[in-house]
């Protein structure tokens, strides 16, 4: 017997599992034809849902939908970083876990990061300097417990900690120009560029 993409729509279905379901079509949507374009219509055709009511009746807006979009690809992120870069032994190998986790990331989860790309630039995204100082907070830790062990020199830390954030983050717009770009090789060469740059010796090496 056929069963009509309605009758589909109306199978017992949990709530967490619908919204799921929604906010991954909203990712892979918003990846494909950009955050302006991504309307509820393109949105409940990629999930394969028969009416965007169905996507109103989760979501209050574009705006909830969007939020939630990016609390779970920063969540999964935070999860990602966490597992990679906690009980390291050391400050240095602390700090190559973090950058190289980074990439890791942005590497194996491209849709979701060119989704967060695209709401970034459209200006769907809350940034403030509140936002920018808890982002740069864990790298910035690292960098002083670094220094008070005395594995690092003596450095701004916050500059060190920005700079570093700027160069990992900054990698989802380098692969829009360039997608083919060797990640493993970046990867190295900034755990390589921010060991120079914080080991004691540093400046004996100039």
């Amino acid at each position: 017997m056929h069963v009509s993409s309605v009758d589909e729509d109306r199978r017992p279905f949990t709530t967490t599992a619908r919204r799921a379901q929604i906010v991954q079509a909203a990712i892979e949507t918003i990846a494909e034809v950009g955050f302006p374009r991504a309307s509820f219509a393109r949105i409940a055709e990629r999930a394969e849902l028969s009416s965007t009511r169905l996507i109103s009746y989760h979501f209050a807006g574009k705006d909830e939908l969007i939020q939630q979009v990016v609390r779970e690809v920063s969540s999964a992120l935070g999860a990602f970083m966490s597992d990679k870069v906690d009980g390291q032994g050391t400050a240095a190998a602390a700090l190559r876990a973090y950058i190289e986790a980074k990439v890791e990331f942005v590497a194996s989860h491209r849709t979701q990061m060119k989704a967060l790309l695209s709401i970034f630039l459209s200006g769907g995204l809350h940034y403030d300097a509140a936002t920018d100082q808890s982002v740069v907070s864990t790298v910035e830790g690292i960098l002083r417990e670094g220094q008070s062990d005395g594995e690092f020199r003596d450095f701004d830390a916050h500059v060190m900690a920005t700079t570093i954030q700027r160069a990992v983050d900054g990698l989802p717009f380098m692969l829009e120009s360039d997608p083919d770009l060797d990640l493993r090789h970046y990867a190295r060469e900034l755990v390589t560029l921010f060991e120079l740059a914080t080991r004691q010796d540093a400046l004996e090496c100039t």
